[in-house]
């Protein structure tokens, strides 16, 4: 390889030799971060993930994870100098399965450049999207900090492809109160979220007319609060979480969770100096209640009280975790196909253990077991897929155990990388099936729901095999990228195929700023391996002109898919921007589930103000 130097002609000066190299070095670098995206040419598939979640973000935290997930934590001595502050994170992203969320990667400098909580960013792109995104907050002299965030996107849908309306929008509105005491933080939010969108992925049965009804809509209001004390003695932290979600066809449900962290940490082992153990006991009780005015009306209540102990005894970054999940579970279900109403209760036990032996940061052995029950609530379905009939059967997912093994490690604080694999019995997994027809008459007035484009929930017990795969990594100061591949395979008892889970998902990308960091470009490349669905072929009946037959196919597929996506963000003042995203650049209008095809490429420009 030429050195840098030998290209520089002899009569600069070092300064100017200097500023060259670095010239060259940033054409190469960012030469690198967009060719490995091009592997991933072959692009059928687009999915964006924009998950807006107020936490603070605090570096060198010492204190240890109870047995039920603690998500931040602040050592006095660090509150007192730099109080933490409450950021709204925008996930990097690079498309969707919703054509209504259009953003894609989030642009905002994640390396050292000044970072400014207050801003608010509007942009307008192709197929009518429109973008409005920001965020406020101050601190009073009481330590209380106050604020307040605000989203909205939206697409006129693909008017091309279909006659009838595809138009979707969503907008969020959320509202934040922290306070910072002397022994813990107190912290309170509320939330309203809406999402206005069409079923329109029809395929067996076209509209008699392009003005069909094929409108949903779900509205969802949640309201959190939790003390996080900023010692580890015995009471760790408690939590609430509620909310309230609605939709258009009158679907109600109620969610509930209270948590409590009690753990005693940093305890040294009897007989020897060099061995701690952190005791761990952590307390959850969750509810979810869902009522449907739909067909069957469906309606259901769950009930989990879940005990954790653990203890985990360490030395160095060596440790060995022990523990169990008790579960006990009351159920109420009922709905027109059930004659009278169904009560149950279970208990259930489930496995947890772990062991790590670090030979050294580079390499790090773990492997264990875990387990535990899933509580599945149509606002967790909906957000997988939104295009759910307004009228599920709701069952808990038992994972019985999963054993996983691996290998973690960092390299040089440049190369970050884990790769696992594991085994897993499970019961009642959760998938979905596409809808026949409800109403086989030949009437083209049909709800919106009745033109074989929605899906329902579909349950089996199996087993699952998954192998996972990650590496970050760090070249510069100012540049990181990272990969991702996950396997997992299904053997379902009484299903030949899992519907809407492909064998393979991979994603690869990066982030450079450069410019002085003025300018922030970055990068993704995503993509799966084809899903199997059913699906339905819809013909006149011979027989009765009047009716509909329907044919059902159960070893359909959706195409696999790639996706590519560029965004990029410069500063023109320390407190204005511009920024453009790219989203699904190669022009593909691939399905994610049976008829729901994606926004083509989709390019969207805007500006930034922070301040």
């Amino acid at each position: 390889m030429y050195n840098v130097d030998t290209l520089v002609h002899p009569t600069f000066d070092n300064n100017t030799r200097q500023t060259m190299n670095k010239t060259i070095q940033s054409i190469f670098f960012l030469g690198l971060l967009f060719s490995s995206t091009a592997v991933f040419s072959q692009i059928k598939e687009e999915k964006l993930i924009l998950d807006r979640k107020r936490e603070p973000e605090v570096r060198n935290i010492e204190k240890k994870k109870a047995s039920v997930e603690a998500e931040k934590n602040y050592p006095p001595e660090e509150k007192s100098a730099n109080p933490p502050t409450y950021t709204i994170t925008n996930v990097p992203a690079s498309s969707d399965f919703k054509t209504s969320l259009i953003q894609g990667e989030d642009i905002s400098p994640k390396f050292d450049a000044e970072y400014q909580d207050n801003y608010f960013q509007l942009g307008m792109g192709n197929y009518g999207k429109v973008l409005a995104d920001g965020l406020i907050s101050t601190v009073l002299d009481n330590d209380l900090e106050v604020g307040a965030d605000v989203h909205f996107l939206s697409t006129t849908g693909l008017r091309k492809v279909y006659d009838w309306n595809s138009k979707q929008s969503s907008a969020n509105v959320g509202a934040f109160l922290n306070s910072y005491g002397e022994h813990g933080k107190f912290s309170i939010n509320a939330d309203y979220e809406l999402d206005d969108y069409n079923y329109y992925g029809i395929y067996a049965l076209t509209p008699a007319s392009n003005n069909v009804d094929l409108k949903q809509k779900t509205n969802r209001f949640k309201l959190n609060g939790y003390y996080d004390f900023y010692s580890n003695e015995i009471l760790n932290d408690v939590r609430l979480k509620s909310s309230f979600l609605s939709d258009h066809f009158d679907a109600k449900e109620y969610q509930a969770e209270f948590l409590v962290n009690l753990s005693k940490h940093g305890v040294d082992f009897p007989g020897s100096a060099d061995v701690q153990f952190n005791a761990d006991m952590g307390l959850e009780v969750e509810t979810v209640k869902t009522d449907f005015a739909l067909l069957n009306k469906n309606s259901s209540q769950y009930l989990n009280a879940v005990l954790a102990p653990q203890i985990k005894f360490f030395s160095g970054d060596n440790y060995l975790m022990l523990g169990s999940d008790f579960s006990f579970l009351n159920k109420t279900i009922s709905s027109l196909l059930l004659e009278t109403e169904m009560k149950n209760n279970k208990a259930f036990w489930f496995p947890k253990a772990e062991v790590q032996f670090s030979a050294a940061d580079e390499f790090k052995f773990y492997g264990g077991i875990t387990g535990g029950l899933k509580l599945n609530s149509y606002a967790d379905l909906l957000e997988e897929n939104p295009y759910l009939l307004s009228d599920q059967e709701l069952r808990p997912t038992e994972t019985k155990y999963k054993f996983y093994f691996g290998l973690r490690g960092d390299i040089d604080q440049q190369i970050k990388y884990d790769f696992s694999a594991g085994f897993g019995k499970m019961n009642d997994i959760l998938f979905f099936r596409a809808n026949d027809l409800f109403n086989s008459t030949m009437d083209y007035n049909r709800p919106a729901y009745d033109f074989a484009n929605t899906f329902s929930s579909v349950y089996d017990n199996g087993t699952v095999s998954e192998a996972k795969a990650s590496v970050q990594y760090f070249p510069l100061a100012n540049l990181a990228l990272d990969a991702e591949l996950k396997f997992e395979k299904y053997n379902l008892d009484n299903n030949k195929n899992i519907y809407y889970k492909p064998l393979v998902r991979a994603s690869v990308g990066g982030k450079y700023v450069l410019l002085d960091k003025k300018l922030t470009v970055g990068a993704r490349a995503l993509f799966a391996t084809d899903q199997t669905t059913n699906s339905f072929r819809v013909d006149n009946d011979e027989v009765n002109p009047e009716l509909y037959r329907s044919e059902e196919n159960t070893n359909d597929t959706v195409g696999g898919f790639a996706d590519l996506n560029l965004s990029a963000e410069y500063k023109v003042h320390k407190n204005f921007a511009i920024f453009a995203l790219g989203n699904n650049l190669l022009n593909t209008q691939y399905q994610t589930f049976k008829g729901y095809k994606v926004l083509g490429a989709q390019v969207l420009g805007g500006v930034k103000i922070s301040f």
